[in-house]
């Protein structure tokens, strides 16, 4: 394969090795990226099950309906890059890459980009993992290689906001959100991108800086 040139950051998130669970959300952009494969959501990183690991994600194509989300498909010329700054300077110290291709979400890295910032290459020995993209209904599909998982396919919107009570409280009709609220995103889906990396490949031992940025390839 050989390396692609690729632009376009979309969202940022932090979160610190020894555990916790940090988030960004980001459903409504502008009508030429929304519902894009370039269209990031959410962003997580979390500690796995296997404590040892942390576990990276990355939703794009927010608000599919049940009947959109079968026809949902990951563009082969959008890049999802995970940025890991493990040095606390806010620039990527490690990449991991994800891309599909034949139906495949591949994985590369983690490993230091050869260059940082907007623009970014793929290098095929970097090749970590891949997986079949799970269609939409069927049981998870699940690519383990080299001591790292990864999934990719439709998944059920995790993120929980109760829109029109926000916009209550932003217009002064109300002091504050209810408990419970309600879930505006409940019945939507995503397409999401699931990396599960030991810590050990991750550099560092304390904070970790991480922004996921989706980029089409330019050539």
């Amino acid at each position: 394969m050989k390396k692609r040139k690729v632009l376009l950051t979309v969202l940022a998130a932090a979160v610190a090795l020894t555990g916790g669970i940090i988030y960004a959300a980001d459903h409504l952009d502008a009508p030429a990226v929304s519902n894009q494969a370039t269209d990031i959501t959410d962003v997580y990183v979390f500690q796995g099950e296997n404590t040892s690991n942390l576990v990276f994600v990355a939703n794009t194509q927010g608000l599919l309906s049940p009947s959109a989300t079968g026809a949902a498909k990951f563009d082969e010329k959008t890049l999802i890059e995970f940025n890991i700054d493990n040095t606390g300077d806010n620039v990527e110290d490690l990449v991991i890459q994800a891309i599909v291709m034949n139906g495949n979400m591949r994985v590369y890295g983690p490993y230091k980009p050869a260059a940082t910032g907007s623009k970014s290459t793929i290098t095929p020995g970097a090749f970590s993992v891949q997986a079949k993209v799970t269609p939409y209904g069927q049981a998870p599909i699940v690519g383990d290689e080299n001591g790292i998982k990864v999934f990719a396919g439709p998944r059920d919107d995790p993120f929980f906001f109760d829109l029109n009570q926000f916009k209550k409280v932003v217009g002064g009709m109300a002091p504050g959100f209810n408990d419970p609220g309600v879930d505006a995103f409940k019945g939507t889906n995503v397409m999401s991108i699931v990396v599960e990396v030991p810590k050990s490949k991750l550099g560092g031992s304390g904070t970790l800086n991480v922004w996921a940025e989706s980029k089409k390839a330019i050539n």
